[in-house]
């Protein structure tokens, strides 16, 4: 164990990734020995991220009726949900939503369903962008959209633009059929290329092994995501995964620092899921994260806002709201 801390020293100092198989020990270290590793996530989140905390929103501007076979999504057509149904929100409503998220806020996040977005519906986005550039930053998460609808966006004033690659490619298969890892890898590579700030991560707990956990943490290294978004299951009546056990807050605490080690320099976001951890939340930050998403989701439960403000207040951590790309 030794041995482990002294790695983990080393990259709080050198700032460059483990690798895989410490990675792995990062999982699977002993309850015993996890204060130690929060004592170096935490040095480490400080160093490479400084000691403010990020709070992102988001909105659900298109809901349900996804053609897109996801195991765990309450939307997808392919599972017998009760969820909301309905169709691209207007320029108003979006626009209206955006202005009331407080100033603080990193940024704002207009999330569709399916697998893309039709030429009309963009254009709403980008007509309220266009209108609406000030204040929280933009952000989307539109699925699959080509490369000339990212620039209009852009453009428009879109500062970000968010893309998960969802799982591992080894385990992928067993989460979707009807789209294809590479083709999610290259959609995140497209949002690089256009110039555009990267959100990609992924959601674990899903069935996936530990040293699959780990794939996608470097996967996502690969990749350049400037924020990686982790979602942590909460299995919805209906969906393929309705019967998967929640993660235990440790493993959750362990895979966030893990990510932390494999990606040193990155914005570590703790999204979907975090309500498992329970009188543990406050130790996401310990663990590595600096970055959350507050209030409502799409369509599963998350901490309210001025729940999350009264836990920063408690820890003396300050919001940071300097929106660079």
């Amino acid at each position: 164990m030794n041995l482990l801390f002294a790695k983990l020293s080393k990259v709080v100092e050198t700032i460059e990734p483990v690798d895989k198989e410490t990675a792995l020990e990062i999982l699977n270290i002993d309850n015993v020995d996890f204060p130690m590793l929060l004592g170096f996530a935490n040095k480490l989140r400080v160093k490479t991220q400084g000691e403010q905390i990020r709070i992102c929103t988001i909105m659900n501007a298109k809901s349900g009726a996804c053609s897109q076979d996801c195991a765990f999504c309450s939307q997808s057509v392919y599972h017998n949900t009760v969820t909301d149904v309905y169709p691209m929100r207007d320029s108003e409503t979006i626009a209206k939503i955006h202005e009331s998220i407080p100033k603080d806020a990193y940024c704002f996040g207009v999330v569709t369903s399916g697998e893309g977005l039709y030429p009309d519906e963009i254009a709403v986005l980008v007509d309220t962008i266009a209108k609406n550039n000030s204040g929280v930053a933009w952000s989307a998460s539109l699925g699959i959209i080509p490369n000339g609808q990212l620039i209009k966006l852009k453009n428009a004033g879109m500062a970000r633009y968010h893309h998960n690659i969802e799982t591992a490619k080894s385990f992928y298969q067993h989460i979707c059929s009807t789209h294809s890892h590479d083709l999610r890898v290259d959609m995140a590579k497209r949002v690089k290329k256009a110039g555009l700030s990267l959100c990609c991560g992924g959601i674990v707990g899903v069935g996936e092994s530990k040293t699959q956990r780990v794939e996608l943490a470097f996967e996502l290294n690969e990749i350049g995501s400037d924020i990686i978004p982790l979602n942590f299951l909460m299995a919805i009546e209906g969906t393929r995964l309705k019967n998967m056990p929640p993660m235990k807050p440790l493993d959750i605490l362990k895979t966030i620092a893990m990510f932390r080690f494999v990606n040193p320099k990155t914005d570590i976001k703790v999204a979907g899921g975090r309500v498992h951890l329970g009188d543990l939340q406050t130790m996401m930050f310990f663990a590595g994260a600096n970055s959350l998403i507050t209030g409502g989701l799409l369509t599963t439960s998350n901490c309210k806002t001025e729940d999350d403000r009264r836990m920063l207040a408690n820890l003396e951590l300050d919001i940071y709201n300097n929106f660079k790309q």
